[in-house]
């Protein structure tokens, strides 16, 4: 097995930004759940840097996600001005080095240290979950109000929905999904087919972070959002892509070290709660809610199904990808009903 010094490429990266710079220590801080790889990096002249390193998807998507994320992070105005981190320049371009050899390609992006407040509570009150929705909607709402000034983006739902068919052709995806292709494949075009149907091309393309699990952010004490990190999953698309994660932030399970992905969570009183107190801040359509279901959807098919094995470690992709073939994926359409949904937003 080969085995690969990630700490030689983090220095190797920053030697490249700026030679004159000396690494004192070098600490993994990495999430156990995820393969990427994140480090706190103190140098001699007491200046501290967070380097990310990731391998996964392809570098270009990762050098357009983090050139918008870094623009977010100077335009965002008041109060999210300092949610996110910033990241290094060189010259005038985002820093990303680029680490190739014959076995192995990873790219490294530097931040600056950001201030982290308090996390959320396993299982939160009512009070705040309503809090922790409106403050939500209005940071979707400053997201909205840049979305104009930030650089394009290339990927879609549909562009990478197509990818995974696409994988599915070759024979590295026939041999991984060879138990499940015609499921894979109905719930692909289920997907398309469905997105089409609802109009969600009409729908604002924002920023969203999908990943909202309650390890990624954290709030002031009056529950409104004050820093996020680990900006994996980012991508331009509908406001819907986040609800999924904040159904299970707030959902009476709690959070759970053995997690899963069942759709329930959107189905919770607690979540209509949190819908409710949204919607009264940035109102919500009817057809982002009939969305909701094929938001889901394409978590699975994109995020667990085509990255699994990339993102979580093998422990957690297995069950994962098991529990969506057998459970998650066939039970979408008879589990999910939206109109409780939108009855409590008199949509």
């Amino acid at each position: 097995m080969i085995q690969i010094d990630f700490n030689a490429i983090v220095k190797d990266a920053l030697f490249h930004y700026d030679r004159t710079k000396t690494i004192a220590s070098i600490t993994d801080i990495s999430a156990r759940v995820s393969t990427n790889h994140v480090y706190r990096i103190q140098l001699t002249d007491d200046n501290v840097l967070i380097a990310k390193l990731s391998y996964f998807g392809k570098y270009e998507h990762f050098v357009e996600d983090h050139t918008i994320i870094n623009s977010m992070a100077n335009n965002l105005p008041y109060p999210f001005e300092n949610v996110l981190a910033r990241s290094l320049i060189r010259g005038e371009s985002l820093f990303v080095h680029r680490h190739q050899s014959s076995f192995f390609d990873a790219w490294v992006v530097f931040y600056r240290p950001m201030k982290i407040k308090r996390k959320l509570p396993k299982i939160m009150s009512e009070e705040q979950i309503v809090k922790l929705a409106r403050s939500f909607a209005r940071f979707h709402k400053s997201c909205e109000s840049i979305k104009n000034s930030l650089p394009p983006s290339s990927k879609t739902l549909e562009v990478d929905i197509q990818h995974l068919l696409d994988i599915l052709e070759t024979p590295e995806g026939e041999h991984e999904h060879r138990m499940h292709i015609g499921l894979i494949h109905d719930q692909c075009h289920h997907f398309l087919n469905n997105v089409n149907e609802l109009g969600v091309g009409g729908l604002d393309m924002i920023p969203v972070f999908v990943d909202w699990n309650i390890g990624n952010f954290s709030v002031t004490s009056n529950f409104e959002l004050f820093s996020r990190w680990d900006y994996d999953w980012f991508r331009m698309s509908s406001r819907m892509m986040d609800f999924y994660f904040f159904s299970r932030i707030v959902s009476q399970v709690g959070d759970k070290t053995t997690f899963s992905y069942e759709i329930d969570r959107l189905m919770e009183k607690r979540f209509i709660l949190f819908l409710q107190a949204y919607h009264q801040e940035y109102p919500l359509t009817e057809i982002e809610i009939r969305f909701l279901k094929e938001a889901y959807r394409f978590f699975l098919l994109n995020y667990v199904i085509k990255y699994g094995r990339y993102f979580f470690h093998e422990i957690f992709a297995t069950r994962l990808q098991k529990e969506a073939y057998n459970e998650h994926l066939p039970g979408i359409d008879t589990r999910f009903n939206p109109d409780p949904l939108l009855q409590a937003l008199n949509l």
